[in-house]
């Protein structure tokens, strides 16, 4: 109880509560932005007649926020987190509006291209204050705060979007939020002025950085489009994807993380893969209780939101537990997440209990809220101050291709093995495979753990 006051005296005293306070709303708006986008989508391309563009707002914005977030960890590293950041703030208020008033499809995705570009420098650029604002021990808990700033927009974010869109008008959905953008940005400035300076010690020279973000965001979109569109052609399309992001991940992410080795490299390459397996295994979820066990498409989607639920209260577990060793922490992750996708397999089929999804996804969401936040405070911790924004930006684009990657080989797996009207025969071996994944996952964790013991 002691550790949980003193967190929480952390974030709101004095000196960082303002800065806290920011900090949530500016996260809370740009979660509401994304949870409403979806339910807003399909009035938004009829009025525009631009019904086969539908996907393109999504991967424009994926694409642009690889980039946005290389540009925010070299950027943070060279001349300090504050000039990205109040840079940022505004360039997304600007695609708000500039969506709001959007008369054309070409028009939303410029605006989606500068949102994408502004939220991926947003999110490293507040990683690098958050440790530069907060001391090592009470990080846990500014990034609970931060995963917890999700909570409320995956819960009434499509109720409130679908309301605007059909009582007042889609353009509301963005317009709404950027004065609040704006507010946001006013209660991170004094913060920004005071710890947001450039380091004195000057970053490792990185050539060729910019040449790789823009390979990861064209692999990225590959991924994507092909798994959007599955046929011989997208295949080539992805395979081309593939090619150039192997070299960008070469510059783009530590040495040392697609060989797990411990530290840094191990605690990027567990946040893909703690996102790419859980991702994977939800995007069939909705299908699967549609399809096989007729649910109705809002009780379909209640194990979403039950998830984001589990996420929430795992991060705030977790930013009470300072003394815990993170590589531990995220091995835990891995094994709530490995039951979630066991229990799926008991839900899900034909002969399953569907009931039982909704338990055993919270069960998976706070294994997220765990193991991701943890991957977060450990990489602030083991980075040297001149290393943080580009650590930070390895964490996220490790993010974004572990889901682009097992989601699409997921559904190349499903779609392989099975038939939309018999979702089963694809889904309960793509969840076996997952599971037996979440587990390897979670073996060089537990090592690590050891040899630090040791």
């Amino acid at each position: 109880m002691a550790t949980a006051e003193m967190s929480r005296s952390a974030l709101w005293n004095p000196r960082r509560r303002t800065f806290t306070a920011g900090l949530v709303l500016v996260i809370t708006l740009v979660a509401f932005e994304a949870m409403g986008l979806g339910t807003a989508l399909p009035t938004i391309v009829a009025e525009l007649d631009a019904q086969h563009w539908y996907s393109w707002p999504f991967t424009v914005f994926l694409a642009s926020s690889a980039i946005g977030t290389v540009i925010g960890g070299r950027q943070s590293d060279r001349r300090g987190p504050a000039l990205p950041l109040l840079v940022a703030l505004p360039t997304f208020a600007l695609g708000l509006v500039v969506a709001g008033f959007a008369h054309s499809m070409l028009v939303l995705l410029v605006a989606r291209v500068l949102q994408g570009l502004a939220g991926g420098v947003l999110i490293v650029a507040l990683y690098v204050m958050i440790a530069r604002v907060f001391p090592e021990e009470h990080r846990p808990a500014a990034f609970g705060a931060l995963s917890s700033a999700w909570v409320v927009p995956a819960l009434v974010g499509p109720v409130v979007s679908g309301a605007l869109t059909e009582h007042a008008s889609w353009r509301w959905v963005f317009l709404g939020l950027a004065p609040l953008v704006c507010l946001g940005t006013a209660m991170l400035v004094p913060t920004a002025r005071r710890f947001g300076a450039r380091s004195e010690d000057p970053p490792e020279p990185r050539p060729g950085l910019p040449l790789a973000a823009v390979g990861a965001a064209g692999g990225v979109v590959a991924l994507n489009w092909a798994v959007q569109d599955p046929t011989l052609i997208s295949l080539l399309v992805g395979l081309a994807g593939v090619v150039a992001l192997v070299p960008s991940l070469r510059l783009l992410l530590p040495k040392g993380t697609l060989r797990a080795r411990p530290g840094i490299p191990l605690m990027v390459l567990s946040r893909g893969l703690l996102a790419g397996l859980f991702f994977t295994a939800q995007a069939f979820v909705p299908l699967s209780l549609t399809v096989v066990h007729h649910y109705s498409p809002t009780a379909a989607g209640v194990p979403l939101t039950v998830a984001s639920i589990g996420w929430a209260a795992g991060s705030l577990w977790q930013g009470r537990q300072r003394e815990l060793r993170r590589e531990r922490v995220v091995a835990v992750g891995f094994s709530l997440v490995g039951f979630g996708v066991a229990g799926l397999s008991l839900s899900l089929p034909e002969w399953g209990l569907p009931w039982l999804v909704y338990a055993c996804w919270f069960v998976a969401g706070c294994g997220m809220g765990i193991g991701i936040t943890s991957t977060s405070v450990r990489v602030l911790a083991l980075s040297a101050e001149a290393e943080r924004g580009f650590n930070s930006s390895a964490l996220q684009i490790s993010d974004m291709l572990g889901q682009a990657t097992l989601v699409g080989l997921g559904g190349v797996v499903v779609a392989a093995l099975a038939t939309p009207a018999s979702p089963t025969r694809g889904v309960l071996p793509l969840d076996l495979v997952l599971l037996i994944g979440a587990v390897l996952a979670a073996l060089p964790l537990v090592r690590a753990t050891r040899g630090r013991a040791s």
